[in-house]
């Protein structure tokens, strides 16, 4: 929060969480979901938390998620379905904090990246930039970022007409 912000007495907007991968759509998600923590307790990664409001939340930056598909199984309320497809849509997007927009070298964000979604431009020229075509949105990219720069955003593709 800006200074500025602070004293006018204006908070930010918040930020939707982020829910599991195959969860349905935030209100149904909400109704449904029994926060009886089943898919927190069986995610292999342990990304996944219960929130302030008692819904499990997608953590990124705790790690990256596999889907693997052990949250689904263990939703037995049917807030998460695995038939799903794709799990989720968020995407990484990258701020202006990146470090190579400032003049300092670093890929940690490309070198994590199994779908090599994110390109960062050589010598320090500019921001990373990511692919939404092949981010898949598993966060690996969030918690590695050392300027904390990366930030996963609810971004469904373009689908061609």
């Amino acid at each position: 929060m800006t200074r500025r912000a602070l004293l006018f007495g204006r908070q930010p907007a918040e930020t939707p969480a982020l829910r599991p991968p195959w969860a349905l759509s935030e209100p149904a998600f909400a109704s449904r979901c029994t926060r009886c923590d089943a898919c927190v307790r069986a995610c292999p990664e342990q990304v996944l938390a219960r929130g302030a409001d008692g819904l499990p939340r997608f953590e990124p930056s705790r790690g990256e998620c596999t889907f693997c598909g052990d949250c689904a199984q263990a939703c037995t309320s049917g807030a998460l379905d695995a038939a799903l497809s794709p799990p989720w849509e968020l995407r990484a997007q990258v701020g202006p904090d990146c470090l190579p927009a400032h003049g300092v070298v670093c890929a940690s964000c490309r070198e994590v990246c199994l779908e090599s979604a994110i390109h960062v431009p050589p010598g320090a020229r500019g921001a990373a930039t990511v692919d939404p075509e092949r981010c898949t949105g598993c966060g690996a990219c969030v918690g590695l970022c050392p300027a904390m720069a990366i930030a996963l955003v609810h971004a469904p593709l373009e689908v061609p007409a």
